[in-house]
């Protein structure tokens, strides 16, 4: 078990990664030291940043920074260590921070595999810290909600859960680092891939929507992974989960014709609920009722980590309630390579500089509403992937 700290104090924490989603982090942790909650400690850059960098959530004042993590967490006295680095490199981040007694919020995915998972949790687990997985989406209020909803047989029994990402990301994004789109790199798992890296909490709220979040829970995984991009990775795929309560379904794309906002779908025999996530917005409807749109709050969840150890609240998002996703990431790890799209299957938008995937919205959606894969919707190219299943 975790020490309380005490409250009134801010904790002191420290940045692993703060360019790129790391900026992200940067300005959150501004807003929470705003709020007297934390304070910036350190960052930990293989670049230090500038004071123009810092400029604006911390008035350009330069925190301690280095690029030796353990050193930076002994000198600045950490409480907190907010990951947000390479794919490869949490876990082995993640036990330094708590084999100093750091408490961590760890940004998604955890791994790159389920091994790996494994001894980063156990060993967290081992030195009595808490980590937090950085599934924003599950911090969201309507995810309780829904649950709930579903409990009380709103829906009637459920049929099964959908999922839905149709998303845009340019040729720049896979040029971002090194690790960027790879399946692997110098003989070590990266899988960054559109349902393991930009739409996980796709996959994860999911799950969180089924009640099943650990890995257990888990009976069945097939895979279908493709590519228009000159990647190794995949960026036009969908994964169908069978749990203990039912089958999930989620396609999502990095190619989208018309990008949208990414959604969980809950299909029941007398109605069902869409979920954007990243909105806090549900639609519900049922049968002998109009239509109800209701947006919800959200807790964050590095606030949520300074509340656990403060106050003893709830944690969100623990490492064992992220199992189940885990169990996905590995099963597109040792699926086969992502097969490329055919190029009359794809056409590249000049002025964006993307490659858009011929009707893959409307296929994305119909995935989601009927639980089916690609290869089962007809689409032409997805005969020629094989399908993977665990």
């Amino acid at each position: 078990m975790s020490t309380p700290h005490a409250k009134g104090t801010p904790l002191p924490v420290v940045l692993a990664g703060a360019r790129g989603h790391g900026r992200w982090h940067l300005r959150n942790i501004g807003r929470l030291q705003e709020k007297g909650l934390v304070r910036l400690a350190g960052i930990c850059e293989l670049t230090p940043l500038g004071e123009e960098e810092l400029k604006e959530d911390f008035q350009g004042r330069l925190p301690e920074q280095s690029a030796d993590f353990g050193a930076l967490l002994d000198s600045t006295g950490a409480a907190i260590a907010v990951i947000c680095t390479p794919i490869p490199t949490h876990t082995d981040l993640a036990l330094i921070a708590a084999r100093k007694g750091v408490h961590l919020l760890l940004e998604k995915p955890p791994a790159p595999s389920y091994a790996e998972f494994r001894r980063m949790a156990d060993g967290v687990a081992a030195a009595g810290v808490v980590c937090q997985i950085g599934f924003q989406s599950l911090g969201s209020h309507a995810v309780p909600a829904i649950r709930e909803l579903i409990a009380q047989g709103a829906l009637g029994k459920v049929i099964g859960i959908g999922g839905a990402g149709a998303w845009a990301r340019d040729e720049a994004y896979y040029r971002r680092a090194p690790w960027a789109g790879k399946r692997r790199m110098n003989g070590v798992d990266v899988v960054d891939g559109v349902l393991t890296n930009p739409l996980a909490h796709a996959v994860a709220t999911a799950l969180a929507l089924d009640g099943s979040t650990r890995a257990e829970d888990i009976t069945g995984i097939e895979t279908e992974l493709l590519r228009a991009n000159d990647i190794e990775s995949d960026d036009t795929s969908c994964v169908r989960v069978v749990t203990a309560k039912g089958r999930i379904t989620v396609a999502a794309t990095l190619c989208a014709e018309r990008p949208d906002e990414p959604y969980v779908l809950v299909h029941g025999a007398q109605g069902r609920i869409t979920f954007w996530y990243k909105q806090d917005r549900v639609l519900v409807q049922r049968s002998g009722r109009g239509p109800e749109e209701i947006e919800y709050g959200r807790t964050d969840l590095l606030e949520n980590l300074v509340a656990h150890l403060t106050d003893g609240a709830e944690l969100l998002v623990t490492p064992e309630s992220t199992g189940a996703f885990m169990k996905v990431v590995e099963a597109i790890r040792r699926a086969p390579d992502p097969v490329a799209l055919p190029d009359h299957a794809w056409e590249l938008l000049p002025g964006e500089n993307r490659r858009v995937v011929r009707g893959i919205d409307g296929l994305v959606a119909t995935a989601a509403d009927t639980l089916a894969l690609y290869s089962e919707l007809g689409a032409p190219w997805a005969a020629l992937n094989e399908v993977s299943t665990r």
